[in-house]
């Protein structure tokens, strides 16, 4: 006879260390925290939320790609901001929230990574690594003017059954151990909070990016709409955070809304 698995505990949101001025909430289930997140600010709600769901049970990725995991294994939130950057800045914050949640889980696991534009992963040497974290932001338009809504998912405690991909990973399979989501949430969303200055600084974000990203370097085939795939070198990111890639007919960029993959060749 089989045993069910041990019950996952819910978050404890008196426990949650939100950042000054942010509001976290937490639902249990919801579609999507970013439809969500997106319909209020259209709705006059200011920046500062953070909305958690338990189980989303309809996530959209990049290119509307469908994200779903079973209730209390996950991190799945959208926090509503306005940058006070310059619209160019507003290309980072994809990138920057991704080094902002590879911050936060490198003391957990040494081997994270980032692939370009915004996918977190445990790096396995390949360049695609598997993958632990995923990050899709939308800019909003509203009345008080335009908002970005972050939106993470971060497999913290999925069994291998239950991952969406064969090139998926959790927290706690790479680490063997339960995790806490309560505390991870609010040492992510720290960690968020905390980097959201180098957008002030994009030299010094691309820098740091360019340290933690595994595609630099390799030779990728970038898939483009349509069908279309240009081979090369991932040579840099440059000061927008699009991807330079190397060619024997010259240099081409590509921005993260224009690729429908980057994929080691």
């Amino acid at each position: 006879m089989t045993s069910s698995p041990a019950p996952r505990p819910p978050l404890d949101l008196d426990r949650v260390a939100a950042p000054a001025g942010w509001r976290v909430e937490v639902v249990e289930s919801t579609p999507s925290t970013n439809a969500a997140v997106v319909e209020r600010a259209r709705g006059g709600e200011q920046p500062g939320l953070v909305l958690v769901t338990e189980h989303q049970t309809a996530g959209r990725g990049r290119l509307d790609r469908s994200w779903e995991t079973p209730a209390r294994s996950s991190l799945t939130f959208s926090v509503l901001l306005r940058p006070d950057v310059p619209p160019a800045s507003w290309s980072w914050l994809p990138l920057l929230t991704g080094y902002a949640v590879q911050a936060a889980l490198a003391d957990r696991l040494p081997d994270v990574a980032l692939k370009w534009p915004n996918d977190v992963l445990v790096d396995d040497g390949s360049g695609t690594g598997r993958k632990v974290c995923g990050i899709l932001v939308e800019r909003v338009e509203t009345d008080d003017g335009p908002v970005a809504v972050v939106g993470v998912g971060i497999n913290v405690d999925q069994t291998l059954d239950e991952l969406p991909v064969a090139l998926a990973t959790s927290v706690s399979l790479e680490t063997g151990e339960p995790v806490e989501r309560t505390g991870l949430l609010s040492q992510v969303l720290g960690s968020l909070r905390g980097l959201q200055g180098l957008l002030d600084d994009v030299e010094s974000l691309r820098r740091a990016y360019a340290d933690v990203c595994v595609t630099l370097g390799r030779t990728v085939d970038v898939h483009l709409p349509g069908g279309d795939v240009r081979r090369g070198e991932a040579l840099d990111i440059d000061a927008s955070g699009a991807l330079v890639v190397g060619t024997d007919d010259g240099a081409f960029t590509v921005a993260a809304g224009d690729v429908v993959h980057v994929r080691p060749a």
